[in-house]
């Protein structure tokens, strides 16, 4: 591989045009540096009739940190191949890639700017009407299209073998199952909660069930899963949704990903609980329950309707076998809803629906809320029936 980092705007511009629609003199393009900034670099190249396209390049290396924490970049073909297989099944709600480069680990793609970021969304209340059976569709389609029940065992063990990503699942390894049950130095904890903290790392219980989620994280390739799907990692308008950002991709538990963004709005809900600038008498917080009860209904009616009539293999059509399999999903997702909380809550990397309560006191209500949450996602997941019992 001749991998060449763009060193300038003109190298940026000249990939984006070779790849694109973008029109124009290129020296008339202007070139911005978008997102945050952490792993890859990410640009967005409007020409002069104001058409724009994302330019993605990712480093050998995490970027913030340096070259002392290498990281492989076939991340960025992970990434490029998993958006064009959602795009596949779900194109209204993947952003098109349109082309991928293998030497210079760069990705030219549809710009999304009509969207905002989901997580700053949620924090100002804003109600997005078809957020839940879109995030239920794109889960539904992605995660079916993916598996057993559509894909020959040929094409299921190619698909496994495509997107191995030890590099960026050693990271979810660590900071979903690891770090926050533990006093690692790499936890970022609220003083005013430490105590909670200390109370989970003796919680053998919950270190038993936490063990045996990591287990099926490490063995159980169900799906190809987007990998890191965080209120962050969606886009979204009152029109429309937009999942992006799947580098962590890797054939996976599909309860992972539905998992993964439930947590994501409890920890919204948790946030909301303390946030005193709009009294609404808790609507916003039952909007976002009423979100997570759309997204599995959606989820769970759609990927029935998938394995009626698009399943393939005959023995896993069985209805009540689909029936013990959705439940099966739906305890996992439980679990993994709160890993990822409590990782959000006392881990690394914490979530601005609570870090922006600047009242200390409140946001370790928020936080001490989040982290009941969380346990009890973890420890009673097979005693929670429904989404109604959650409710």
């Amino acid at each position: 591989m001749n991998f060449k980092k763009f060193h300038s705007d003109e190298d940026v511009k000249a990939f984006a045009f070779q790849y694109s629609s973008l029109s124009g003199h290129k020296e008339s393009a202007t070139v911005t540096e978008i997102g945050d900034g952490n792993i890859n670099f990410v640009y967005r190249v409007a020409d002069k009739c104001g058409y724009s396209v994302i330019v993605k390049q990712a480093l050998p290396y995490v970027r913030i940190i340096g070259e002392g924490w290498p990281l492989s970049q076939d991340r960025i073909r992970i990434e490029a191949q998993t958006l064009q297989i959602a795009g596949q099944y779900c194109p209204d709600l993947a952003p098109e890639v349109y082309h991928f480069d293998r030497d210079l680990c760069a990705i030219v793609m549809e710009d999304i700017g009509a969207h905002q970021n989901l997580r700053h969304l949620l924090i100002a209340r804003e109600n997005l009407p078809l957020l839940g059976r879109h995030l239920g569709c794109y889960l539904a389609s992605t995660l079916f299209y993916t598996s057993d029940f559509f894909l020959d065992p040929y094409a299921k063990k190619e698909q496994v073998a495509n997107f191995i990503n030890p590099d960026l699942c050693k990271i979810t390894e660590d900071l979903f199952f690891v770090d926050p049950y533990c006093d690692h130095e790499r936890n970022s904890i609220n003083e005013l909660v430490r105590t909670e903290a200390e109370a989970l790392w003796e919680d053998s219980v919950l270190k038993l069930e936490v063990a045996k989620l990591k287990a099926k994280f490490l063995s159980q390739p169900q799906a190809l899963l987007h990998g890191d799907l965080h209120s962050g990692s969606v886009f979204a308008s009152v029109e429309g949704t937009k999942i992006i950002d799947p580098e962590f991709a890797f054939c996976g538990p599909i309860g992972f990903d539905v998992g993964s963004i439930v947590g994501n709005f409890l920890l919204s809900y948790a946030g909301h609980s303390q946030i005193a600038a709009v009294d609404d008498n808790g609507a916003y917080q039952t909007w976002l329950l009423q979100v997570i009860n759309e997204l599995w209904d959606e989820f769970e009616t759609c990927f029935r309707q998938l394995v009626l009539e698009h399943g393939t293999e005959p023995s896993l059509a069985v209805p009540e076998y689909i029936d013990w399999f959705l439940k099966e999903i739906f305890s996992d997702s439980l679990g993994f809803a709160g890993t990822e909380i409590i990782r959000r809550t006392i881990g690394l990397a914490h979530v601005a629906d609570i870090e922006e309560i600047h009242d200390l006191e409140k946001r370790a209500e928020a936080e001490r809320l989040a982290l009941s949450l969380g346990r009890r996602l973890i420890k009673s997941r097979y005693e929670i029936a429904d989404v109604a019992s959650i409710l």
